[in-house]
């Protein structure tokens, strides 16, 4: 055990249970309409991983972002990706400045990679330079400007967004950079008693108030939290079972016929990774410290549907990478017995 880990132990799965309860109604306060989404937001959260979410404008995706960045107590930060937008305007830069003495010397001045939660909205409008400097600072954990290397705020968390709709000029995320994101999750119209919410909670003389949760050392808080999460057992019939799911879906290896009719691309390794790590989320909010398989299937969607990517045929007989990952899932029913 390291000296940190001893000053901040591990917390019990009960308290693990309370914190994401919280933190869900916390940000539910002022994030009306999109509880699923939310869920699947956080576990990607506590499973250590990055969101890209997918919606129209004005849905609710930067309140969702600071929501979350408040109830955490945490930095955060938004950048409007567009086509100008360099490297350096991400990362940071270094800048001559002149010391008291007349000296001058360069000097690193960080960019708004440097907070714990970053909304990157509509990814998909910078160049592919500026898009691989993000995924590289999720990847490392750190950017190197100039030759000298710096570490991120941790936890460091990004949702990156796309818009579906206005595609010219935009650069499309390659499907190796798409799998970098644990989770991809869609954020879709509100129902009418959601609006309603909306419109009493927004256009009235007083706004959803968030306050913080976890204390006066977040960071420190939150580690030891997603520290329980690696901890859940996964039993090997488990991972045969994960393991055989992600290989079944790629069309040189697979048994099922639609498979092979429909994919061109299977699923990666990370996409087993992104099963496992989310599925022990779900186990810990289900009262177990073990992982089963609903726990798994309960993740399956957010964590393979945007590394499956289907082919012409599939795209013509209107059959999408949800409908390949369900019936995977249906599939894979049968082998666990």
């Amino acid at each position: 055990m390291t000296s940190a880990q001893a000053t901040n132990p591990t917390p019990t799965p009960q308290e693990f249970r309370d914190a994401f309860s919280a933190l869900e109604r916390e940000v539910g306060k002022a994030v009306i309409g999109h509880r699923e989404a939310l869920r699947s937001i956080l576990v990607a959260f506590f499973a250590g991983g990055h969101v890209l979410i997918e919606g129209v404008p004005g849905i609710g995706k930067t309140l969702l972002v600071r929501s979350l960045g408040e109830a955490l107590d945490l930095s955060f930060s938004r950048v409007q990706f567009t086509i100008d937008l360099m490297p350096s305007d991400i990362t940071g830069t270094r800048i001559l400045e002149e010391g008291a003495d007349g000296r001058r010397s360069m000097t690193f001045v960080p960019g708004p990679l440097f907070a714990h939660i970053l909304l990157a909205d509509e990814i998909n409008r910078a160049t592919p330079k500026t898009q691989s400097a993000l995924l590289e600072a999720m990847a490392e954990l750190q950017v190197t400007v100039a030759g000298k290397t710096h570490a991120l705020h941790t936890p460091f968390f990004v949702l990156a967004t796309l818009n579906p709709i206005e595609m010219e000029g935009t650069y499309p995320l390659p499907e190796a950079q798409l799998d970098r994101f644990l989770f991809k999750v869609t954020l879709r119209y509100p129902e009418v008693e959601d609006l309603r919410q909306i419109l009493r909670g927004t256009t009235g003389a007083q706004s959803a108030r968030i306050e913080p949760l976890f204390g006066p050392d977040p960071a420190r808080r939150l580690d030891a939290l997603r520290r329980l999460v690696r901890e859940v057992i996964v039993a090997p019939p488990i991972e045969d079972w994960v393991a055989t799911l992600v290989r079944e879906s790629v069309p040189e290896a697979t048994k099922q016929d639609f498979v092979r009719k429909y994919v061109a691309i299977g699923a990666s390794p990370r996409g087993a990774q992104a099963l496992v790590l989310g599925a022990k989320v779900v186990a810990l909010l289900n009262g177990r410290v073990n992982v089963s398989y609903s726990d798994v299937e309960e993740v399956a969607r957010p964590a393979l549907a945007h590394r499956v990517v289907v082919n012409f045929a599939a795209e013509t007989e209107g059959v999408t990478p949800l409908a390949v990952v369900d019936r995977l899932l249906e599939a894979g029913r049968a082998w666990q017995r």
